[in-house]
């Protein structure tokens, strides 16, 4: 099992979601409002202004079977570029275990 975290754009959410959509065996994700900044944000302005200068992005979490990662990242990355600086980022981190509370049911089954 696999955990995918995804940072976007917020204008690519839509054709990141309907996309994702299309794939058979994907139980869901979660979309988050997030703010933050990466290398490119190198700017002259005093450290006091660089302390609320974050980028607005989106977070995406997945988890998903081993057999589904390559289709999930590859249409991420396919839907949400735009070929500009900061189109976001993608982790793929191994997933020890899932507990779904509702029934107990634990490893594959409660994703």
């Amino acid at each position: 099992m696999k955990h995918i975290i995804a940072y976007i754009k917020p204008h690519k959410l839509s054709e990141v979601t309907l996309a994702l959509h299309k794939i058979e065996g994907l139980t869901g994700m979660t979309v988050l409002e997030v703010k933050g900044f990466g290398r490119g944000r190198k700017t002259e302005a005093s450290l006091e202004e660089q302390l609320y200068d974050f980028v607005p992005h989106l977070k995406i979490e997945i988890f998903c079977l081993d057999e589904l990662v390559k289709e999930i990242v590859s249409t991420i990355e396919n839907a949400a570029h735009t070929g500009l600086r900061g189109d976001g980022k993608i982790y793929i981190c191994d997933l020890q275990d899932a507990v779904r509370i509702s029934s107990g049911e634990r490893g594959e089954t409660a994703v």
